[in-house]
């Protein structure tokens, strides 16, 4: 394998696994968020749905990673401490917050296939669980940009794991947005702004792809640090 292959196809490390999942969601998500902007079809709602299910399976493997990042660093287990409470690691507070966010976008796009749906059962089964899921992105997405230069606002696009946050919080931006927008008006049974709402989806879903293939080269360079 040259150095060149072993950047991008590292499927023995675990953050591979992560950004090779996260940019399969962000794939599902940007894909039929752009075809929205023209389309109605009932395949887009479906890949909404599919691509849920591969931000929630990279976010478990984020928060693994995040569980298991110091006992590797003591090459051990401390006895009796266990591996899922970390509150006192940025790393893990935000692995923590957006998983159950992406469980929430599976609730959100799951209900979204029922076109039946009545105005303000939309709202309760489509737009409160992707408005609450955005949010957890979004507080997600900021803590891991602080976190990359220990300050809320930086600048320092030259370094691979700000790039990757910067990524991110746009992505997580765009989807809040997207949510907002996405509110269904109970008077009329229309949405604030369907444009709005699948352009910013295809915004943040670009985002969010752009930070996962980022990690592809992120896991080769932590495996390297780690001999």
């Amino acid at each position: 394998m040259s150095g060149r292959e072993g950047v991008w196809w590292r499927p023995d490390l675990l953050g591979w696994w992560i950004g090779a999942l996260f940019a399969a969601g962000a794939t599902l998500f940007l894909v039929p968020g752009v075809a929205a902007l023209g389309s109605s079809d009932r395949w887009i709602v479906v890949g909404f749905a599919c691509g849920a299910v591969f931000f929630t399976c990279a976010a478990a493997l984020q928060l693994l990673a995040a569980s298991e990042a110091p006992h590797r660093a003591l090459h051990r287990r401390p006895p009796l401490r266990p591996r899922a409470w970390m509150p006192a690691r940025v790393d893990w507070i935000a692995a923590a917050v957006q998983f159950p966010g992406t469980i929430l976008f599976n609730v959100n796009t799951l209900d979204a296939l029922n076109r039946a749906l009545s105005a303000d059962q939309a709202d309760v089964r489509v737009w409160t669980p992707d408005m609450i899921g955005s949010a957890c992105f979004l507080v997600a997405s900021a803590l891991a940009f602080a976190n990359t230069e220990h300050a809320w606002l930086s600048w320092r696009p030259r370094d691979l794991d700000w790039r990757i946050a910067a990524a991110n919080l746009v992505g997580a931006v765009a989807f809040g947005v997207s949510a907002v927008a996405a509110y269904v008006r109970p008077e009329s049974g229309a949405a604030v702004s369907d444009a709005v709402a699948n352009g910013a989806t295809a915004v943040g879903a670009l985002g969010f792809l752009v930070g996962a293939l980022l990690l592809l080269p992120q896991a080769q360079r932590q495996a390297l640090r780690a001999g």
